[in-house]
């Protein structure tokens, strides 16, 4: 939120907030409670969103946009950035059209690329089944992280290495050890799951 959150804004907005608590969302915000809407919140806002998001995908926006501002964070956390092209006379296109026209995005017509190159549409073709080894032999570092994985079926990277307590090295090196074993496989967004 580009506010507190004792309020929402804009207020038509509250019974979509309310939807997305109760199927097990989240409204998040950096701001103190009574912090006001201000214009120059939204840009912070707009960084964390991109920070947290695969993919920002700019739908439209003038070329001095809020957008943009949220692109360019997208590019600075190494995220995929996508725009939407728009007549060449449109105004609110411009900034779309000045991001594909920079290399800054690639440019997205339809849904369907969207879900291909963020791998979230990969048809499960039948793979020949490996046969495991019977007794593989796992490193404490590697064994508290499958631990982990059976509590929780899927976890980005990040929350593994906050709940292993393993530096970021040991647990990026258990991992890979991990996927090596074909214990466990990664998934499109730095997600880890057990095979």
């Amino acid at each position: 939120m580009g506010h507190g959150l004792d309020k929402m804004y804009p207020p038509e907005n509250t019974n979509l907030a309310k939807d997305m608590v109760k199927e097990g969302g989240g409204i998040l915000s950096e701001f103190f409670s009574g912090t006001k809407p201000d214009k120059h919140n939204f840009p912070l806002r707009n960084r964390v969103v991109a920070g947290l998001s695969d993919a920002t995908v700019v739908v439209e926006t003038n070329i001095k946009g809020g957008s943009m501002i949220t692109a360019k964070s997208a590019e600075a956390y190494n995220r995929d950035v996508f725009a939407v092209p728009g007549r060449t006379t449109d105004k609110p296109s411009s900034g779309c059209n000045h991001l594909i026209k920079c290399n800054k995005a690639t440019l997205l017509t339809d849904a369907n690329e969207l879900l291909h190159v963020l791998g979230w549409n990969e048809i499960k073709k039948e793979k020949l089944k490996q046969q495991k080894e019977l007794f593989v032999e796992l490193s404490a570092e590697e064994k508290q992280i499958v631990l982990l994985l059976q509590e929780k079926e899927i976890l980005h990277i990040d929350e593994i290495n906050l709940r292993s307590g393993l530096s970021s090295s040991s647990a990026a090196a258990a991992i890979l050890n991990l996927e090596l074993q074909n214990v466990i496989a990664s998934l499109p967004g730095k997600m880890y799951k057990l095979l």
